[in-house]
C-alpha cells in the first residue's frame, strides 16, 4: 500500500531543525462513499516540510481532529478590536456621567427659558387686562363738569313742588265763605296762602334759571301766576271779613261784594299765566326726568 502523505511529511520533517514544534496531523476523515479527501489537503505539507502557502493564508482554515473539521471561533461582537460605536472605542463611565449631566443641564436651561417666556406672557396678559379695565377716578383726573342746564332745572323743580301746598286750603276757605261758615278761619287760611304765593316769587328770584330754554318767559309766567294768586287770596280773605259783618249773609248765603269780582279777575289772570308756565316747563322736565305740572298744580 502507498504510504500516507501526512506520515511522509512528518518523517521528512524529523531531520530538520525546529521540526519538534510540528505536531503530526491525523488522518483526515474520508468523505461519504469512502472517497479520499480533496487534493488540496495533500498540498498542505510539501515533501520537504515547507508550508505550501504563507502562514496568513492558512490560519483561517479549519482544524482537523478526531471529530472532523471544527468551525472557526466566532469574531468578537465589537469587531475584534474592543471598539464601540462611538469613535471605535468604548466610553468610560466618567464620560457617560458627563454626557448625562450635560443633558440634564440643557434640559434645565430649556425648562427655565420656557417658564420665563410663560412668565412674560402672564405679565403681558395681566397688563392687557389692566389696560382693558376702566380706571377708577383719581384726584388728579379732571372732574366731569355738571350740566348747568340740568342743575338749574332741578332747582326750579324743587320750587314748583311747593307751589301747590295751599291749593286745597284755598278752595275750602272760599267754599266756607260762600256758605257763611267758619269765616274767621277761612280768612286766616286765605291770607296764609297769599303769603306762601308771595314767598314763591321771592324764592324764584334767588335761583338761577338763565340756562333754561325760554327762561325769561318762564320766569315771567310763574311770577305773574303766583302774584295774581296771592292777590286773589287776599281779596277772598277781605270778602270773608265783609260777610262776617252786619247783613253779610242772607239765608245762609254770603252777599256778593266788589271783593269777589276783584278776586275772580286776579284768579283768571293767574290761571292764564300758570298754563303758559306749564307749557314752557314740561319739555324741560321730560328731558331731565323731572316732574311735569298742569296749570292747576302751580
Amino acid at each position: 500500500a502507498r504510504a500516507d502523505p501526512g506520515r511522509r511529511a512528518a518523517a521528512a520533517a524529523a531531520g530538520r531543525p525546529g521540526a519538534a514544534r510540528l505536531r503530526p496531523v491525523r488522518d483526515p476523515p474520508r468523505h461519504a462513499g469512502g472517497r479520499p479527501p480533496p487534493s488540496e489537503f495533500d498540498g498542505l505539507f510539501r515533501a520537504d516540510g515547507a508550508p505550501a502557502e504563507p502562514a496568513d493564508s492558512t490560519q483561517q482554515l479549519p482544524q482537523f481532529g478526531d471529530q472532523g473539521p471544527q468551525p472557526p471561533a466566532p469574531a468578537p461582537a465589537d469587531g475584534g478590536g474592543g471598539r464601540g460605536k462611538r469613535g471605535g472605542r468604548k466610553m468610560s463611565p466618567a464620560a457617560l456621567i458627563g454626557i448625562v449631566v450635560a443633558g440634564c443641564a440643557l434640559a434645565g436651561l430649556a425648562a427655565g427659558a420656557a417658564l420665563s417666556a410663560g412668565g412674560d406672557d402672564d405679565k403681558k396678559d395681566t397688563k392687557a387686562s389692566e389696560s382693558e379695565t376702566p380706571d377708577t377716578k383719581t384726584d388728579d383726573e379732571p372732574t366731569k363738569a355738571a350740566d348747568p342746564v340740568e342743575a338749574q332745572a332741578k332747582a326750579l323743580d324743587a320750587l314748583l313742588a311747593d307751589s301747590n301746598n295751599s291749593r286745597a286750603a284755598v278752595i275750602k276757605a272760599v267754599g266756607d265763605i260762600r256758605s257763611c261758615k267758619n269765616l274767621s278761619t277761612a280768612a286766616t287760611n286765605l291770607r296764609t296762602a297769599a303769603g306762601q304765593r308771595t314767598d314763591l316769587v321771592t324764592r324764584l328770584g334767588k335761583i338761577s334759571v338763565d340756562k333754561l330754554p325760554n327762561h325769561a318767559e318762564l320766569t315771567s309766567s310763574l311770577t305773574k301766576a303766583w302774584r295774581s294768586s296771592a292777590t286773589a287770596d287776599n281779596q277772598y280773605a277781605a270778602w270773608a271779613d265783609q260777610v262776617g259783618g252786619k247783613k253779610g249773609c242772607h239765608k245762609g248765603r254770603a252777599r256778593t261784594t266788589p271783593r269777589v269780582g276783584a278776586a275772580e279777575r286776579a284768579s283768571g289772570e293767574a290761571t292764564t299765566a300758570k298754563k303758559r308756565a306749564a307749557e314752557l316747563w314740561n319739555p324741560i322736565a321730560t328731558k331731565y326726568g323731572l316732574t311735569s305740572h298742569q296749570a292747576t298744580d302751580l
